[in-house]
């Protein structure tokens, strides 16, 4: 237990080490100034904008948000994360209505699915929450700008309204959070009807009879779910060997095999050649990665789902000097500072995972480092989740990491299948695998496969922030009959053994 003990007095040195001097007459500020500069401006309101501005006015700064979209939320809530998880819940129980009440007792009819009905929940959904960040930023006094920003000089903002008009919004500090666009794929036009982008995937007005999705990452592998479980014929083209590159080669292994039990179908070392619309559906040509003998696929809809590229389309961020990759990626410091003084970045835009959570981390962080205080991510322990069913997530090291790394590791895993509640409710694939350093016993990465993965994912993902060992979690008492009875059995057998298997 001496892990745990450590982590409660790193945790409590955090929380004592912020001397009061620090809070300056900066975080008392109140928006009664005459000025028209602001403390902060941000450019973007996604995840990580509109929530670096909530924070930076909860410290007390004077801070205006530019948006072009017209709603906030940014990708992640109008076409990305939110209706996404909208659709793969509204289509999880359309195949449960279809395939497993009956196994439960529960008898009905005719199940039939109403694509306009399903597509108006997620709208509602949507609605709900783009309207509920409005209402944080008057509550939290944000000034809100409706428009498409771009750089006049480091302090200065030119604003296009959505109303036709034109702006300069002044900051001190500049945050760019504009977030990232659909990768294209070169020779092949969206053109989100029958070429969609996972954008048109959220909005078709009829399940196709035949998916191909182009790429086998979790955005894919998301949307193919959905249109799968209603009815679609999937196929899955990656040019890599693997689905989800990133993810630990045992755990990539079995969810294969388990979204292959759901019908779908993988192609992969294939790469699309070219894609025809000349004719009534889609023909894809298709030859192997290493070349060779050309194929042809046909669909009603191809889903392009190659990755995401940061967006600054437009923010003359080159005409400010400000230093982008290869990759167009922003550049900046440990306190997300970037080479021109005074202009920050933070989220998809900055090399890093692109995901919504990171992107509201970096938010605060940034935020935080602009009013004196200190910031923190560690980008080693951003949790990652594939909503599918099973869902899988994963945080820190996989076991291929480790290994490469040179490390002395064990591995404790335990299956689904000899978990009491899983096996109550009828629903037990998958696995927890954890892996920790041999010597200290402390926790280095934590992959599961199961119903509800990403919100079991988070007891790991607080023990390594804190040093845990898996003798730290096996010795913490888990309700009884839970799924995160899993990951305390998983976590048993890493340092000793499990009592249910």
């Amino acid at each position: 237990m001496a892990m745990a003990s450590l982590g409660r007095r790193r945790a409590t040195t955090l929380l004592c080490s912020s001397p009061s001097h620090k809070l300056s007459s900066i975080l008392i500020r109140r928006f009664s100034s005459g000025s028209d500069e602001n403390d902060v401006v941000v450019i973007g309101g996604g995840p990580g904008g509109y929530v670096a501005a909530i924070k930076a006015a909860q410290l007390g700064l004077k801070t205006t948000c530019i948006e072009k979209r017209g709603t906030l939320g940014g990708t992640c809530l109008n076409v990305g994360c939110i209706p996404s998880k909208a659709l793969l819940h509204s289509s999880h129980l359309y195949h449960e209505a279809k395939h497993s009440f009956s196994h439960h007792g529960i008898m009905v009819g005719l199940v039939e699915v109403d694509v306009p009905a399903m597509l108006a929940q997620k709208d509602n959904a949507v609605g709900n929450l783009t309207k509920g960040i409005e209402g944080l930023f008057k509550k939290n006094k944000v000034n809100y700008v409706k428009g498409y920003g771009k750089f006049l000089s480091p302090s200065e903002i030119s604003v296009e309204t959505l109303d036709g008009g034109n702006t300069t919004v002044k900051g001190k500090h500049i945050i760019i959070a504009t977030g990232s666009d659909v990768k294209g794929l070169p020779g092949i036009t969206i053109d989100e009807e029958r070429i969609v982008s996972s954008t048109g995937a959220l909005a078709l007005k009829e399940v196709p009879k035949k998916l191909v999705v182009i790429g086998a990452g979790y955005i894919g592998l998301e949307m193919g779910s959905v249109w799968g479980r209603l009815g679609s014929e999937v196929t899955v083209v990656e040019f890599a060997a693997d689905i989800v590159p990133s993810m630990d080669g045992e755990i990539r292994k079995q969810f294969q095999r388990s979204l292959e039990k759901q019908k779908m179908k993988f192609m992969l070392k294939t790469k699309v050649v070219s894609v025809d619309t000349t004719g009534e559906g889609v023909k894809l040509s298709l030859e192997a990665a290493a070349g060779g003998e050309q194929t042809s696929l046909a669909a009603d809809v191809v889903l392009v789902s190659a990755g995401r590229v940061p967006f600054t389309a437009g923010l003359d961020v080159e005409k400010i000097g400000v230093e982008t990759d290869k990759l167009g990626r922003i550049l900046v410091n440990e306190r997300f500072a970037t080479n021109v003084g005074g202009v920050y970045a933070i989220g998809d835009v900055i090399p890093g995972p692109m995901l919504a959570h990171k992107a509201e981390e970096d938010g605060v962080a940034c935020v935080e480092y602009i009013a004196g205080k200190e910031g923190h991510v560690d980008y080693d322990l951003v949790p990652g989740v594939v909503y599918t069913h099973p869902e899988v997530a994963s945080v820190g090291k996989t076991e291929e990491e480790v290994k490469a790394l040179g490390v002395e590791y064990r591995v404790g895993k335990f299956p689904m299948m000899a978990n009491s509640r899983a096996k109550a409710i009828d629903d037990a694939e998958g696995v927890v695998k954890i892996v920790t350093e041999k010597e200290s016993d402390r926790i280095l990465g934590v992959h599961v496969m199961a119903p509800g993965a990403g919100e079991l994912i988070h007891e790991a993902a607080l023990g390594m922030q804190y040093g845990a060992s898996s003798e730290d979690i096996a010795r913490t008492c888990h309700a009884h009959p839970t799924m995160s009875e899993a990951v305390k059995e998983a976590a048993m057998a890493a340092y000793h053994k499990p009592i249910h298997i």
